[in-house]
C-alpha cells in the first residue's frame, strides 16, 4: 500500500491511495486538466483511478471531482449532504457520474482498499474524513476539522500514516492580514486545526504503529513548515526533519506502507 499527495491547502487538495490493482483518490479541487498533469507526475493517469472519495463540497476539496469523473467514467463516493451542497453551487451532476453515497462510521470496499468515513467539525453540510487500508495497512486523513473530538481520535489511534492538517500557527493568523469575520472562521471549532490543536491529536493517539506523519493544508499566508514540524515533532518526540509537509504546488511524492 502507498499513497502521495498531488497538492494540499486552500487552492486545492488531492490524494491518491493505492493498493494491489486499486487507486483511489480523495478529493480533486484541481480543473481536469490540473489534474491530469498532478496525476501524471505520479505516474498515473484518470484512467487508472478505481473512484474518488470526496470528504466535503468546498470548492478547495470537490471542485473537480465531477468534472473529472464524468470525463473518464469514474465513480465518485460522498455523503448524501456533500451531494446536496454539491448541487446548490455547481448544479445537477450529469446523468453519465455514477455517484455512491457513504454513512458515517459504515466502512465500504473499493477495490482491494476499506474506506471508512468518520465525522468530523466542519462548516459543511455533512462533511467526513476518512482511513484507507487493505487489510493490513491504515492510512488515516484528518484536514479540514476545526476541532478534535473523542470519534476523531478513536479513528485514527493505531494508523501506520496520517495525513494531519495543521492549517495555522494561531499568532500569525490573529496578527494578520484576514479580516476579523475570517479569523474568527478559521479559529472556530468548525473551521481549521491549527499547529497546536494537530500535534494535541496526535499526542493523544496510540501511535505504536506510525511510520509516516505529513503535515498538510498548510495556510501560505499564516503558517510555515518549520512551525507545523515542530509542532508535530515535539508530539512525536523526534526530530522535526522526520515530519514531513504537503506543499500546494507538488504535494508530497509516495510513500510506501
Amino acid at each position: 500500500m502507498r499513497f502521495a499527495s498531488l497538492g494540499s491547502g486552500s487552492q486545492g487538495n488531492a490524494l491518491v491511495v493505492e493498493a494491489g490493482g486499486t487507486r483511489v483518490l480523495l478529493d480533486c479541487g484541481f480543473s481536469v486538466r490540473d489534474a491530469g498533469s498532478r496525476l501524471a507526475r505520479a505516474g498515473l493517469s484518470p484512467a487508472d483511478l478505481a473512484g474518488i472519495v470526496v470528504t466535503h463540497e468546498h470548492a478547495d476539496h470537490a471542485d473537480g471531482v465531477f468534472a473529472l469523473a464524468c470525463r473518464f467514467g469514474i465513480p465518485v463516493w460522498l455523503t448524501h449532504g456533500t451531494l446536496a451542497a454539491t448541487r446548490e453551487t455547481n448544479g445537477e451532476v450529469g446523468a453519465e457520474c455514477r455517484v455512491h453515497f457513504v454513512s458515517p462510521g459504515e466502512e465500504f470496499a473499493l477495490g482491494d482498499l476499506v474506506i471508512q468515513p468518520f465525522t468530523v467539525p466542519h462548516d459543511a453540510r455533512e462533511p467526513v474524513q476518512y482511513v484507507i487500508g487493505d487489510g493490513a495497512r491504515r492510512l488515516g486523513v484528518l484536514t479540514d476539522a476545526g476541532s478534535s473530538t473523542a470519534h476523531i481520535e478513536a479513528s485514527l489511534s493505531g494508523c501506520d500514516a496520517l495525513v494531519l492538517e495543521c492549517n495555522h500557527d494561531l499568532g500569525m493568523l490573529m496578527n494578520g492580514e484576514y479580516p476579523p469575520a475570517l479569523k474568527a472562521r478559521v479559529a472556530s471549532r468548525l473551521g481549521h486545526l491549527d499547529n497546536a490543536a494537530s500535534a494535541a491529536i496526535l499526542a493523544a493517539l496510540d501511535r505504536r504503529r506510525l511510520r509516516h506523519v505529513i503535515a498538510a493544508h498548510l495556510s501560505q499566508k499564516n503558517n510555515t513548515p518549520e512551525l507545523a514540524r515542530a509542532a508535530l515533532a515535539a508530539a512525536l518526540d523526534c526530530a522535526p526533519e522526520w515530519v514531513s509537509v504537503a506543499t500546494q504546488d507538488e504535494g508530497f511524492d509516495w510513500r510506501e506502507m
